[in-house]
């Protein structure tokens, strides 16, 4: 059979069936650097672990709604999607009527498909709008502290986060980066909605060859590009504001700030100034931030005065603002920036996320893509994103974010739909109890995940390749038609379908809808983008010529600005959208919050020690998939350690605890406790421990284990502290725990969770 287009958050792909029914997968021809995450397609789509027929816990079929400890253990019985549709419809209208819309929650927080119509969030929020709102969550795992914070620093986050110089820029102008959390190549791969080319990944492997120096500071060399001019860092994992503050004291100290950019175009500085020279009792000097942060005073002296020398880009990745007091990393980074006098330059400045997603750096165009209309929430209750146990084992209680108090409104219905938030959360021990407590869970899957063994009723959901579909990532070149390649598993549909049989169950079919098939949306979403394309002077195809073609290439960008660079030409009649109209690196507003876990300009936070409990892990994100998205597939079921996900350690650590390559271990602290398997690396630093994030939740009760279970294939999240990384922000801190190692003598258990539960 003849290659179909297609496309997937790890970038486009071709994909076809054999004569025999195998599935096979190929790069696009464009594609210089394709993702190894394709090597997960082909095992993952037709899995055992695939959901076959609608599913409901016997529990819950038995009693009917309320809350349950049952959830995640119990069987659950298939029924017909006549029976499953009409539970659904009734429990909505239920939850409706007796409890209001607000005790909807439908987060339903996920990278489900890299398609703009089968964009399972916005299809799930579009219903339950329909139906009068649900409780929403706000920001995201990724970057959420940052998209708070920056706000009140530099007038908006979207410049940074979105709008960032490339590599090209960087490449022509810059003769040092100081990367702080890394450029791990790793991470490139991925964008949302994807990347057709990957020139992310071309850049970090050849940025050296252009004279660009790379500093980078990690407690990981993987996350150091193999390029020429770069240099490791090897810091104490959550010591960067130090490091940051002692840098910063020595540019002060020595006279190598730009004082005039700093008055002109800052607010605030000489408040930081105050505290780095020791208004507070503690000089923030070379040698008070080497015995925080493990590089020499030397070493940082060093540094600070070459950042001096030349245009330099300091940027910080969003790994650093999932941690506790994740906003400090930020403003520091930015006041280095500040200090040196070159944002709004190309090349120089400040930049957030380099090296954390594909598309920060990359040359494609900005251009609005087509998107499915969710319609107007009318509840105004939501969450930050990363709240979700808060939210359901707190009801009524109040939360402080960005100056102002919530509560936490009581959710009976969680409609879950194109997400794993058994992947996504920390402290998976504490999420499974906020899962035993509203009456009833929904979840669309394609995937027996550990998400859908903890719902009451589970709809199989198909995989973009068992639809069609229009997908391009944020700063694509192609928007890609997605076709179909293989027919549904079972009895999957796809969540349009489902949600559509829900809405005519409720009587709003026809509002939802809008009387048009998939197929027909699908047009209409084209053909309405691509009159607006026109509007701007670009000639799109038809629709019936782009789906024959396959693709269409998007318009070439026009030259980026540099970020700020109209502020730094006139900062009066350019200001930035900040009280100050400047860039704050005292906020007065922050300050004026009260919040003691985020002052108003940056500082050092002392890490919690915990003797028990020695080594830093890393939870990062994985290189052999995406999140927990392909866990079962070849390419991460190859990494993995006696079918364990794979722990890195220290020879010098492993040796101390009697651990070789390849013995399983067990990983705990007070919240929890996992199985892992050993790989030695003498590239993480001393006192260190990496597990990647997304090995599928396999928990295993056991009272004797820390938070009552023992994750046996290795999910990290079983570790990781459900606690905001401020007042501020409420966002997750999920990048670091405290843990110990030690190795697992008895015979380990099986890992269950690659079974269905059925």
């Amino acid at each position: 059979m003849s290659w179909s287009p297609t496309t997937s958050h790890w970038g486009a792909f071709r994909a076809r069936t054999t004569a025999s029914g195998e599935l096979e997968i190929a790069p696009h021809p464009l594609d210089r650097q394709p993702s190894p995450l394709l090597g997960n397609v082909a095992g993952s789509v037709r899995h055992p672990t695939r959901v076959r027929r609608p599913a409901i816990r016997r529990g819950w079929l038995e009693r009917g709604p309320g809350p349950s400890e049952h959830r995640g253990a119990d069987e659950f019985v298939e029924v017909s999607w006549e029976t499953a549709t009409e539970l659904v419809a009734a429990e909505l209208d239920r939850v409706r009527r007796e409890h209001g819309n607000g005790a909807i929650f439908g987060g339903s927080y996920g990278w489900g498909s890299a398609g703009r119509f089968h964009h399972t969030q916005s299809q799930l929020h579009r219903l339950l709008n329909v139906l009068g709102g649900y409780t929403a969550s706000r920001d995201t795992y990724s970057h959420g502290t940052s998209a708070v914070l920056l706000p009140h620093l530099v007038g908006d986050a979207g410049t940074l986060l979105y709008r960032a110089d490339t590599w090209g820029t960087i490449a022509a102008n810059t003769d040092l980066v100081v990367a702080f959390g890394g450029l791990p190549l790793k991470n490139v791969s991925v964008t949302p909605g994807g990347n057709t080319e990957h020139p992310t990944a071309t850049a970090l492997g050849t940025i050296g060859e252009s004279g660009v120096e790379l500093a980078v500071v990690s407690p990981l060399v993987d996350d150091v590009p193999k390029t020429p001019r770069a240099r490791w860092y090897p810091i104490v994992p959550a010591s960067d504001v130090a490091l940051m503050l002692g840098l910063a004291h020595t540019l002060l100290t020595e006279n190598r700030h730009d004082a005039t950019f700093l008055d002109r175009y800052c607010t605030g500085f000489d408040t930081v100034a105050g505290y780095l020279l020791g208004a507070d009792g503690t000089v923030k000097d070379a040698e008070w931030a080497a015995v925080r942060c493990g590089i020499s005073a030397a070493e940082i002296r060093a540094l600070a005065r070459r950042m001096a020398e030349g245009r330099t880009l300091v940027t910080v990745s969003w790994s650093l603002q999932r941690t506790r007091h994740g906003e400090q990393p930020v403003w520091a980074g930015l006041l280095l920036a500040a200090m040196l006098g070159q944002i709004g330059l190309p090349g120089g400045g400040f930049g957030h996320g380099y090296g954390s997603i594909g598309d920060v750096g990359d040359d494609g165009p900005l251009l609005p893509l087509p998107t499915l209309p969710q319609g107007h929430n009318p509840v105004r209750t939501f969450i930050p994103v990363a709240r979700i146990a808060d939210l359901l084992l707190r009801p009524g209680e109040r939360y402080d974010y960005n100056g102002a108090t919530h509560h936490y409104p009581d959710i009976r219905l969680v409609y879950w739909a194109g997400g794993n938030p058994f992947h996504h959360h920390q402290d998976l021990n504490r999420l499974r109890r906020a899962f035993a407590r509203p009456d009833t869970i929904v979840v669309h899957e394609p995937h027996w995940t550990a998400t859908a063994r903890h719902a009451d009723i589970v709809l199989p959901a198909t995989t973009p390749l068992e639809r069609e579909d229009l997908g391009s990532g944020r700063r694509d070149t192609h928007l890609i038609a997605m076709h179909r390649v293989l027919d549904p598993v079972g009895e999957a549909r796809d969540d349009y379908t489902i949600l559509a049989g829900i809405a005519q169950r409720l009587g709003v079919g026809e509002r939802f809808t809008e009387g048009r098939t998939a197929r027909e949306w699908i047009v209409h979403l084209y053909e309405g983008w691509r009159g607006r394309l026109a509007e701007r002077g670009h000639d799109a195809p038809p629709f019936g010529r782009f789906w024959a073609d396959g693709e269409w290439r998007l318009p070439t960008a026009a030259e980026q600005p540099t970020p700020f660079a109209a502020f730094r030409a006139d900062p009066v009649r350019r200001p930035l959208h900040t009280p100050s109209g400047r860039i704050e690196l005292f906020s007065s507003t922050v300050a004026g919050f009260g919040y003691p876990d985020c002052p108003g300009h940056p500082v050092w936070l002392e890490p919690e020690s915990d003797v028990e409990h020695p080594l830093w892990l890393i939870a990062n994100q994985p290189r052999t998939r995406l999140h927990g998205q392909g866990d079962v597939g070849a390419t991460s079921q190859a990494a993995k350690v006696r079918g364990r996900e794979p722990i890195e350690l220290h020879p010098g650590d492993a040796a101390e605890r009697g651990i070789a390559d390849g013995d399983v271990v067990r990983v705990f602290n007070g919240r929890g406790a996992c199985l892992a398997g050993a790989r030695l690396n003498d590239g993480v630093r001393r006192g260190v421990a990496v597990l990647a994030t997304g090995a599928w939740f396999d928990p295993l009760d056991d009272p004797a284990q820390p938070g009552g279970s023992l994750c046996v294939h290795g999910n990290p999240n079983v570790l990781t502290e459900d606690v905001p990384t401020s007042r501020l922000a409420q966002g997750c801190s999920g990048q670091h725990a405290r843990v110990q190692v030690e190795r697992y003598d008895a015979t380990p258990p099986p890992v269950r969770i690659l079974r269905p539960p059925l």
